[in-house]
């Protein structure tokens, strides 16, 4: 199989879909890549370093596209590149197509086939490709609520972490999964105080024994996020329905409850966002002010920290790209059900039922499709 490495074009996207050393693998098991020039420059990885791996190296896109059997992109295909794709071409990558209507209008009409890795899952209903980015987004989300907590970007000049004799921040964190446990994490070593929340008894007892003693587990409701609100100074939205959009935890009429200069950290804003007040923001423009309360919403949190997510995130694809490439996409589905979970759309049809609901369309079983 021929592999296309692309360049991502996204707004300040830094990410590689794949490694130089992911690279050598796939030649190892008898495909040829093709990378796209300065592919990998995001992440600290030369072009140079991609021809010694036995990557071709290829000047522009649309000739990745013409001769790729799979294309892997970091971040969704942008609008440039819709009349690219090929019919009964794999597309391999993150899509969020419940929230991107226009990416899965286009999708459907390229006959392409669209595996996602945010939804390729385990038996155990872990989701190994989305794991890696989402404890990276996890751990930013922390940073950049207390750095947009100083004045002079916004905030209302809080140390979270308190210094002694002074008390420390709050912060409240919406959802117990991996960006959830791994903000937490963040948030309690720097001795914040912290509110963890979660719908799920079991996740809750977990998260009760494992976390440190200044984070409190507690059931997630709407009045339970009422009233931390008003005691909150970084709220991050961590929840993840997979594949579907997220649920809008926060409306506009909560945030006059909230103090001036507090700030929402939307992790779920690839998905659509958690809070009525998100919309996509870039790292060059991150944040607004909404009400008093500063937002942070970068759709693609990852890409700042590029070096650290593109070998995390390579990691977790390579053996998928590798099982795809091996043994192409309808004997890969039949012999792995965590890459059927993957396949959103599939020559013309939504097989995913999270993204057809989103859109009020109809979903095709995957099986009938093999």
């Amino acid at each position: 199989m021929i592999v296309g490495i692309l360049k991502e074009i996204k707004t300040e996207e830094y990410r590689v879909s794949m490694t130089p050393a992911g690279v050598e693998i796939m030649k190892q098991n008898g495909h040829s890549v093709l990378v796209e020039k300065k592919a990998g420059e995001g992440s600290g990885f030369t072009d140079e370093s991609y021809t010694r791996s036995g990557a071709e190296m290829i000047g522009a896109p649309d000739e990745i596209y013409e001769r790729s059997d799979m294309v892997m992109h970091v971040k969704e295909p942008m609008p440039s590149e819709y009349g690219l794709i090929r019919k009964d071409q794999i597309i391999f990558t993150y899509l969020h197509l419940a929230a991107a209507e226009e990416l899965t209008q286009a999708l459907l009409k390229s006959n392409a086939v669209c595996i996602a890795y945010e939804t390729i899952q385990k038996a155990d209903g872990s989701l190994p490709l989305l794991t890696p980015m989402s404890e990276v987004a996890g751990r930013m989300a922390v940073q950049e609520g207390a750095k947009y907590l100083e004045m002079t970007h916004g905030g209302q000049g809080l140390l979270l972490g308190g210094v002694p004799g002074v008390t420390p921040g709050t912060v409240i964190v919406i959802g117990g999964g991996i960006v959830g446990a791994n903000a937490a994490k963040m948030a309690c070593g720097l001795g914040a105080k912290v509110y963890l929340l979660d719908t799920s008894l079991d996740r809750l007892r977990y998260l009760s024994d494992v976390m440190p003693k200044n984070c409190f587990v507690l059931m997630s409701s709407p009045a339970a996020i009422r009233k931390l609100l008003k005691e909150a100074d970084v709220v991050i939205g961590a929840v993840l329905i997979p594949g579907a959009k997220a649920p809008r935890l926060i409306t506009r009429d909560m945030l006059k409850n909230m103090k001036k200069g507090s700030v929402l950290v939307d992790v779920a804003i690839d998905q659509g966002g958690c809070f009525e007040t998100s919309r996509p923001t870039t790292h060059s423009d991150p944040t607004y002010t909404v009400d008093g309360v500063v937002h942070y919403c970068v759709a693609n949190m990852p890409g700042a920290v590029s070096k650290t997510s593109t070998l995390a995130l390579t990691n977790a694809t390579l053996p998928y790209a590798v099982e795809i490439a091996n043994k192409g996409w309808t004997s890969a589905l039949k012999e792995n059900p965590e890459i059927k979970f993957g396949v959103n759309i599939v020559k013309g049809k939504i097989t995913y039922e999270g993204v057809a609901n989103a859109f009020n369309l109809s979903c095709t079983s995957i099986d009938s499709l093999l």
